[in-house]
């Protein structure tokens, strides 16, 4: 499945538009990952048991969102975006979502 952050595809037209489609995750780093990151935190510099934290959680969403479009019967998607938020103070939501469509090469 190709997954664009465009609204075109270069090689390819857009034959058919299903409709939105999208992925979420919901992570918690956990006590002991909060401890450390919080000592971290009074040091400065980054903070990399959160940094994979959410790079982890980016993946998951665009993996869900890839699953969800290709149940709709979509072979790409296209304006793909994040958007992410907390939950509660140890818990943060990642979102990945596009358009899924059908495409055909040029």
């Amino acid at each position: 499945m190709l997954v664009v952050t465009t609204e075109n595809i270069a090689g390819h037209r857009i034959d058919r538009v299903i409709g939105q489609t999208f992925g979420v995750v919901v992570r918690s780093r956990g006590l002991g990952g909060n401890i450390t990151a919080s000592i971290r935190s009074i040091f400065g510099g980054e903070i990399k048991e959160y940094t994979e934290m959410i790079e982890d959680a980016r993946k998951q969403a665009i993996d869900r969102m890839i699953q969800n479009a290709h149940a709709m019967g979509a072979n790409a998607i296209v304006m793909m975006r994040f958007d992410s938020g907390e939950i509660g103070q140890t818990m943060s939501e990642i979102v990945a979502y596009g358009t899924a469509v059908v495409i055909v090469r040029e």
